[in-house]
């Protein structure tokens, strides 16, 4: 008989997966929007797991630097590559993980200006070389300009409603490719991108901050679209993470928008305001990235320069009075654990919604994946959701 080995039971042995990539919040939420991309060819599994493999938990030089590393290598390795299309897949992905390089600097830190310059040209070479149709625009808007992309889908796509997406908080127009295009592209959709003041190239730009009266900058992208393509008979606004606040605000006051979705749902910025301003309370807050980040990019977006002014001009951002005239139908996503908007403004906005032509609810859970802010890192499964209300509201 050979002797058992002294140790541990088995069950004390048990190795398991890890659920996250880091302890710290917003490092491990980026890393899985930079992976969320794969599906639409703007990132790669094993380049992103390399990249993060060496950056301390909470460090954001480190992370600038695994970041822009990874997009430096990826665009370095194109010249050798003889395929257009594995080319045009190199240039999407490198654009991507040029915005992740640079999504945690400061507003100030003079490495934004080189690594927008070249994110915004490795998308557009990627979209060139893949051969993704698109036409670039930019409209006259206060003091500058606002920016969109509009995606033709193919044969037929003039027949469905259309898809217009804008995103939030942090967003970029060229990111809401990966998010949606593709996959409503790949389903017959033609699908209209935008940027508004406090976003993206519009703020970098031009300098123009976010607006609480988020039907200004909609309408004029429609009315862009209108005079150069047509009138659809459908139009299905798309608003991504603080877009769940800017999409159903525009709704509420155009109705040229017969459908509207909170991707995910904001009904009331005001009180998350309060809850990171009571957390800055705490002195070792300043060195709490999720914080840091949170407050630096609030002033950035808002144009002010203090913590108790962005809480304030943070405060009219809210639904709750013009819910009520949102005539459209409603699909109101929400992750059961999303880090940054509590589930029970879900209830709150669906309450409000007093005159939608219908209003669904969908909450996705830990179980299926999708309960993280915007159901990162379950594409899929919003999508499913989605292109499902589609069919049944819009045929």
């Amino acid at each position: 008989m050979t002797d058992m080995p002294d140790g541990p039971a088995p069950t004390e042995m048990a190795d398991h997966g890890l659920s996250r990539f880091f302890r710290n919040q917003t490092f491990h939420f980026q890393t899985l929007r930079a992976l969320n991309d794969i599906a639409a060819n703007g990132a790669d599994l094993n380049e992103v797991l390399t990249a993060i493999s060496d950056i301390p938990d909470g460090d954001t030089d480190a992370w600038f630097d695994a970041f822009s590393g990874l997009a430096i290598r990826t665009e370095d390795r194109i010249a050798a590559c003889a395929d257009p299309l594995s080319k045009g897949y190199a240039w999407l992905r490198a654009h991507n993980y040029w915005r992740t390089a640079e999504f945690l600097l400061r507003p100030d830190d003079a490495r934004r200006k080189t690594t927008w310059t070249r994110e915004i040209a490795a998308f557009d070479n990627g979209l060139k070389l893949a051969g993704i149709a698109h036409e670039r625009f930019t409209i006259p808007y206060g003091d500058g300009r606002l920016r969109g992309i509009f995606y033709p889908g193919p044969d037929g796509w003039q027949k469905k409603p259309l898809i217009v997406l804008v995103g939030g908080y942090d967003s970029t127009l060229e990111e809401l490719y990966f998010v949606l295009v593709k996959a409503a592209h790949d389903r017959g959709y033609g699908v209209l991108t935008y940027e508004g003041p406090g976003q993206g190239g519009v703020l970098r730009e031009y300098g123009l901050t976010f607006t609480p009266e988020w039907e200004k900058p909609t309408s004029a992208i429609l009315d862009y679209f209108e005079t150069t393509q047509f009138r659809p008979e459908n139009t299905i606004l798309i608003g991504m993470s603080m877009g769940g606040y800017l999409a159903p605000r525009a709704a509420a006051f155009d109705s040229r928008i017969t459908g509207v979705v909170a991707y995910d749902v904001l009904f009331d910025m005001g009180g998350i305001a309060d809850r990171y301003a009571a957390l800055a309370q705490n002195p070792a807050a300043a060195k709490n990235p999720d914080l840091v980040w949170a407050v630096d990019n609030a002033c950035w977006t808002l144009g002010v320069s203090t913590m108790p002014e962005a809480v304030a001009a943070i405060r009219p951002y809210t639904l709750k009075d013009v819910a009520g005239k949102i005539t459209a139908d409603v699909l109101i996503l929400v992750g059961e654990h999303d880090h940054f908007v509590p589930a029970a403004q879900a209830i709150d906005f669906e309450k409000a919604c007093t005159a939608a032509r219908s209003v669904e609810t969908v909450t996705f859970d830990t179980l299926s994946g999708g309960a993280e802010h915007c159901q990162l890192g379950a594409q899929t499964l919003w999508h499913a959701t989605f292109f499902s209300w589609m069919i049944r509201r819009f045929g």
